[in-house]
């Protein structure tokens, strides 16, 4: 059995993991702004290169294990907390202890219940569905992303997710700080205000994304 510092510094190690691969994937998907055309035909293209890249295979079952002992990780640290009825992070208090640092349990259920909706509609589909091919013999994942992003409930849902999401990040880097223990205020602050800025930017480009696909495809 873990102990609560252990449990802790996992829940930090596996969302430090987590956020920057979002950083990753973020710059990757700055593609479906390009022109349509352009997208369309690149976009595939990098998916490609992914999907037969050894290393990127690797990094991928990181991903996906660190998702799991991530939300695995969370649950036990709420419930553990509920039960000795404090808050997520019981410890933090003032400024620290503010809406999403008492709900975090509730925001990462959230994200978890969006990340099996998202990958069902794009990486099932690409993996194991029938995708048709482009003009350079790639799989379409591009338009699969089109065509998804074309329903305006799941572009709702997108964005309320990032929003929850933004809320998470927030929270999980200043509390990842904490947890690593850098206690000092100057590198407390400065932690909080770059993951503060780190979070918004990420969070609002994911957002616009299918807000742009939307509006703008054919």
């Amino acid at each position: 059995m873990l102990s609560t510092l252990s449990r802790k510094m996992l829940m930090c190690l596996t969302g430090l993991f987590l956020g920057f691969f979002l950083l990753i994937h973020f710059l990757g998907n700055l593609q479906l702004f390009l022109p349509q055309e352009q997208a369309h035909l690149q976009f595939n293209a990098y998916s490609h290169f992914l999907s037969g890249n050894i290393i990127i295979k690797i990094v991928s079952y990181v991903l996906y294990a660190s998702i799991i002992l991530h939300a695995v990780d969370g649950l036990i640290i709420t419930l553990k907390n509920k039960k000795a009825g404090g808050s997520y992070q019981s410890e933090n208090r003032g400024r620290a202890s503010k809406w999403a640092s008492r709900n975090m349990g509730i925001l990462g259920t959230l994200i978890l219940i969006f990340l099996v909706i998202h990958f069902q509609n794009f990486w099932y589909v690409y993996k194991f569905g029938t995708t048709p091919v482009d003009a350079n013999g790639n799989k379409d994942l591009y338009m699969l992303v089109v065509t998804v992003f074309r329903e305006w409930w799941y572009v709702i849902i997108y964005v309320l997710s990032m929003i929850a999401l933004c809320y998470h990040l927030i929270h999980g880097i200043y509390s990842a700080a904490r947890t690593l223990g850098l206690y000092h205020p100057k590198f407390v602050q400065w932690f909080k205000t770059a993951g503060t800025v780190y979070s918004v930017v990420i969070c609002l480009g994911f957002a616009l994304m299918p807000m742009y696909v939307f509006f703008t495809a054919n």
